[in-house]
């Protein structure tokens, strides 16, 4: 990122406020710190536009999803994917695009245009599996900047708002959240160096996984992500994000916080047990 150097004068008051906000990870110094304020100031560090991938069977759950699409199982009383939509609300996110497929018509259902969660949501279908990438080139026509693609699968408390302040540091086109699990044996592990990812490890066997890292399910993506997705059916796991990290092209963002894949009645069994609802 090119960078030209400001000197500016301020009130020796604001120095504390300045200092706060730096965490030694994302925000290094002073100067970095700075950057970040002017940049949530004029707006840059929130996204206006988001992407969720509801069009699963989610098979691995029956007999849950016999009846209900897998964003639409309940978790304390409400449909998981309810906590993905006040998420997205809460970090300023206001255009929501929803790809639907299995019984996406209860999801239509419930969330309809977003009026009542302050959000406009548009709804593209898949008239035939597409895959996970699949349905960005549906979305295109109203990807008009960069914005977060989601799963509609995962409970998570997430700083969008740090995420994408990462993602405007970086030079590449996206920039994957990375949540750390102790056994990333049955998802697949991503190999580093520095916030680069180099490549993806598929269901490495233990003690052969280069980190405990894996896709949390957020990233934030530039409008050149499109042009790595092939019409038809296109996975991002196995086809675009591999393909971007080759080009040197896909920052990584680990993360501490709740994180929850739900994909499994096991899964689905730890998310209820251990979920608490973000203040």
């Amino acid at each position: 990122m090119d960078r030209e150097k400001l000197t500016v004068t301020i009130s020796k008051d604001l120095f504390a406020q300045i200092d706060s906000v730096i965490d030694g990870r994302n925000i290094r110094n002073r100067s970095h710190a700075t950057e970040f304020l002017i940049r949530q100031g004029l707006g840059e560090n929130r996204l206006r536009t988001a992407l969720i991938l509801a069009g699963g069977q989610g098979t691995r759950l029956r007999p849950l999803t016999l009846e209900l699409p897998k964003p639409m199982i309940p978790v304390h009383g409400r449909p998981l994917m309810a906590n993905t939509i006040e998420l997205l609300a809460h970090h300023g996110i206001k255009n929501v695009i929803i790809s639907l497929g299995y019984k996406g018509e209860s999801i239509k259902e419930y969330f309809g245009d977003g009026r009542r969660f302050e959000l406009n949501i548009r709804y593209i279908n898949e008239e035939q599996p597409l895959g996970t990438a699949g349905p960005l080139l549906l979305a295109k026509k109203w990807l008009k900047e960069t914005f977060l693609l989601l799963n509609g699968d995962v409970l998570s408390d997430i700083d969008l708002t740090d995420l994408t302040h990462f993602h405007r540091t970086q030079n590449g086109l996206a920039t994957m959240s990375l949540a750390s699990v102790d056994d990333p044996e049955h998802f697949g592990a991503v190999r580093l160096r520095g916030s680069q990812i180099l490549e993806f490890v598929e269901k490495p066997a233990k003690g052969q996984q280069p980190t405990n890292l894996i896709n949390a399910g957020y990233t934030v993506c530039e409008l050149g992500v499109l042009d790595y997705v092939k019409k038809g059916y296109s996975m991002l796991e196995t086809d675009v994000y591999p393909a971007l990290a080759r080009d040197h092209k896909l920052s990584a963002y680990p993360f501490s916080g709740q994180w929850y894949h739900i994909g499994t009645p096991e899964q689905y069994e730890q998310a209820l047990q251990g979920w608490h609802q973000p203040a």
